[in-house]
């Protein structure tokens, strides 16, 4: 429904840590401010909650004035609304903080907490939890994490010094380090560094792997211990594709544990809390783009070992 952003701009207040829905009016030959709003979101929530939304109040204008349901339409307006969410099962585990000062905070984000909202994720999201506990509602992730991996998240304070922090992860000035638990397989050759060209389309849940194309990934993968059947592996991503590390693994034939999409997709089901994917952001190395200094935080956590 509409647009969300991570800034808490508009006259509307953020509603559980997540920003109220932005809607430009495009051009078009809608009479009312109504006949715009049923066409665009009626099939999203029907007519008639659209009319009761326009009668409640709940959408406003620049002026944090709401509207009326015959105002005339005018292409280029901006309107806002919060969007109703559906309940959202909570993650049961604690967002933790590594670090925190008046410009960044560094988050331990635990396994099956989204990073920001998306989709069907929005309130239940590391983003949306620190703002609330720790009453920033400008608080801006500077990159993002997968959704199953559990580790560091880097997320800047003030919207002002976004751009800093960000400009380092898309640069790769940043060095990650990630752990993961996976089978061990004595015959394979360890340091090793793995490229692949991989693609990620829209709609599909698993990415893959294009034999023959020229590279546009590379992680290197070392072992670090060793307990039976398995092994601790360190992985450092040197560029930063959807699910790269999960990808590589499993070329190596050592898929990551509990990995639900690789090497085979598995059949969606309940969240089994006690079977995370075994995959862990460590550490972040950078440094830091105002004062100069360099930094490294390290990840709280750790992998648990499967028993038995």
């Amino acid at each position: 429904m509409g647009r969300r952003g991570f800034g808490g701009v508009g006259p509307l207040p953020q509603r559980d840590g997540v920003d109220a829905v932005r809607v430009r009016l495009p051009v078009g030959a809608w009479h009312t401010v109504r006949d715009h709003l049923v066409e665009r979101y009626a099939r999203v929530i029907g007519a008639e909650r659209v009319d009761a939304m326009l009668a409640e109040g709940a959408f406003v204008g620049a002026d944090g004035r709401p509207v009326a349901a015959g105002e005339p339409y005018r292409a280029g307006r901006t309107l806002w609304f919060h969007r109703e969410f559906p309940p959202e099962e909570r993650v049961p585990f604690e967002v933790g903080i590594v670090h925190r000062d008046e410009r960044i905070v560094v988050a331990d984000k635990p396994h099956f907490l989204a990073t920001t909202p998306r989709g069907r994720h929005v309130t239940e999201t590391a983003l949306a939890r620190l703002r609330r506990d720790l009453g920033l509602p400008h608080l801006q992730p500077a990159h993002r994490l997968d959704r199953l991996t559990a580790g560091l998240v880097l997320f800047v304070v003030r919207p002002e010094d976004r751009g800093a922090y960000q400009t380092l992860f898309r640069d790769r000035r940043v060095r990650k380090e990630y752990e993961a638990l996976a089978p061990y397989d004595p015959d394979l050759p360890l340091p090793a560094t793995v490229r692949s060209h991989i693609v990620k389309e829209r709609g599909v849940v698993a990415a893959y792997e294009v034999p023959g194309t020229e590279p546009n990934s590379e992680s290197r993968v070392e072992l670090l211990e060793r307990r039976g059947p398995l092994a601790r592996y360190r992985l450092v991503p040197e560029t930063g594709r959807t699910h790269q590390l999960r990808l590589h693994m499993s070329a190596l034939g050592v898929p990551i544990l509990d990995d639900p999409l690789y090497p085979e997709v598995r059949e969606d089901g309940a969240e089994d809390y006690g079977r995370p994917l075994r995959l862990l952001a460590r550490a972040l190395e950078f440094t830091d783009p105002y004062d100069g200094s360099p930094v490294r935080f390290e990840s709280r956590l750790g992998l648990a070992w499967p028993r038995g």
